[in-house]
């Protein structure tokens, strides 16, 4: 028998779709051809150039979320062959085949595969998780952060606010109110920080709130499914140990 050529090689995709918000997903069975290199993104670039179904069906082209290329926005998060991950760095070379696709469950969809994360940033925003400024004129250089803390706060600054610790959470769901492990491990970030440790108290107080801390079960699926391989489980265990001792404090009046 011929050996197969890249010329004559395709790749199915199996993407689990959605028109609107109040819709019913429904798959579509994708064929196109294979070129060396390919990650899913272009995958599905290729289906917008010729949208048409492994049928032979017009259809619409797959609608999705990328900006950098390169896991760094996070905005192309999505289930490939059942695991949350981004589809910039999804080699198809990689990947079992046929390819199946879907949106992340955790979070409302969109379309297709866009979904809305705005409960990570609903988070961000009760843990307060930036750095306060006295107006916008030049402060000059801050106080330094110890070489030993900075090491391991240069790991958390990776987050990309991506979903995917969400998505991988058996604690995330519409049923909870749960902050999830990636707003827990900004609070860490920001009360390390010279300035940020001014409003440390805040954001303790934030997670001790329901949806806070609490709601971890930890299955660290998190850590293990982060992409950027940030120590998430490490981050909750500390912040545990520090709401423990600000809720004392608190009760002892200190």
């Amino acid at each position: 028998m011929a050996e197969t050529t890249t010329a004559s090689k395709t790749v199915k995709l199996i993407v689990t779709r959605q028109d609107d918000q109040t819709s019913k997903s429904y798959t579509e069975e994708f064929e196109i051809p294979y070129r060396a290199n390919m990650n899913v993104i272009s995958a599905f670039m290729e289906i917008q150039r010729n949208p048409k179904n492994s049928k032979g069906e017009k259809t619409t082209p797959v609608c999705w979320e990328s900006n950098c290329l390169e896991e760094v926005c996070g905005a192309c998060s999505m289930v490939i062959n059942g695991k949350p991950r981004q589809a910039c760095t999804a080699l198809v070379d990689k990947l079992e085949q046929p390819i199946r696709i879907a949106p992340m469950s955790t979070f409302p969809i969109v379309r297709d595969l866009v979904i809305d994360r705005g409960r990570m940033f609903t988070a961000l925003k009760k843990v307060k998780a930036w750095i306060p400024i006295d107006g916008t004129y030049d402060l000059g250089p801050g106080p330094r952060l110890a070489e030993s803390k900075r090491q391991w706060a240069y790991e958390l600054s990776k987050c990309m606010t991506c979903g995917v610790c969400l998505e991988a959470c058996p604690n995330v769901n519409d049923k909870t109110s749960f902050i999830g492990p990636a707003a827990i491990s900004q609070v860490r970030l920001f009360n390390v920080h010279p300035t940020g440790e001014m409003n440390k108290e805040e954001r303790l107080d934030a997670l001790m709130e329901e949806g806070g801390i609490e709601g971890c079960g930890n299955s660290q699926n998190c850590v293990r499914s982060c992409p950027k391989g940030i120590p998430l489980t490490t981050s909750i265990a500390a912040m545990n140990a520090d709401t423990t001792k600000h809720m004392f404090k608190k009760w002892l009046g200190l």
